[in-house]
């Protein structure tokens, strides 16, 4: 039996996370269930899909993954229930996904249909407890994607452009994402010197125009309070403030231009 992981904006002060749960473990009493995170910024689904696509890559095969971050719920948007590069997941077809199914192998892809798999009364309000949760559980289980509902190779995607590089070399990117201690992500991958034959040691980094310097090591390169640029964990440039938060000494957020110039 697979494991299941849990992406959502519901926080932890209210009983949604822990209804989710219940719904799961009445149907897959054995499974395990593993919190990523309940802080996503409300109705912020490019921060989930972001976070989702960090997760993928450290769970073993076949872990279903659930992510809820769902302004559209109760109206027509689906829901989709997909397999990619050997692990599944269950979320709204609002972009959620976009990230994943970009840059992993897509298996299958279905629209989930059968009433089967959900609780008998559904909510408007609450499809992560009476649709995406008990199809979750049934897939853990090892239901069948298939059982599911019809395949589809229609989804939303979010609109994210790539980042950029003009004939002097110069990469220009955007923040797509602010973690919790006030990093800013941007989508400029490390491997983005070596496409463009830019010389990393030599960059300079500017954030809306304003300088931050070379691209550093590790956040102790420069002295507290002062702002740097790295290649965080994700393997994509970070403009960061040793013990501080860019987010606020900078005063930007998502959709600041980045250049490495």
């Amino acid at each position: 039996m697979s494991c299941i992981t849990l992406i959502t904006d519901f926080g932890t002060c209210d009983h949604y996370v822990g209804v989710m749960k219940g719904v799961i473990h009445s149907i897959a009493p054995d499974v395990k269930v593993i919190d990523i995170t309940h802080d996503i910024p409300a109705h912020n689904v490019l921060h989930a899909a972001f976070v989702l696509r960090q997760a993928w890559t450290w769970y073993p095969p076949d872990t279903v993954h659930l992510a809820v971050v769902d302004p559209g719920v109760g109206s027509r948007r689906k829901i989709l229930v997909g397999r990619y590069g050997g692990q599944y997941v269950v979320a709204p077809d609002n972009g959620l996904i976009s990230l994943v199914h970009h840059e992993v192998p897509v298996e299958d892809l279905r629209v989930v249909e059968n009433a089967r798999f959900c609780l008998p009364t559904i909510s408007a309000t609450f499809h992560g407890r009476d649709v995406m949760a008990p199809v979750a559980a049934h897939l853990a289980k090892g239901q069948n994607l298939r059982d599911f509902g019809p395949a589809t190779d229609r989804l939303e995607v979010l609109q994210i452009e790539p980042c950029t590089t003009d004939a002097h070399l110069t990469i220009t990117g955007t923040v797509l994402y602010v973690d919790r201690f006030g990093n800013l992500v941007t989508n400029i991958h490390k491997h983005s010197w070596v496409r463009t034959q830019t010389q990393r040691a030599n960059a300079q980094v500017y954030v809306n125009g304003r300088c931050v310097g070379p691209i550093r090591s590790c956040y102790a390169d420069v002295a507290a309070g002062e702002p740097l640029a790295l290649i965080g964990s994700s393997d994509y440039l970070e403009i960061s403030v040793n013990q501080g938060r860019a987010v606020d000494v900078l005063a930007c957020g998502a959709s600041a231009t980045v250049e490495v110039k």
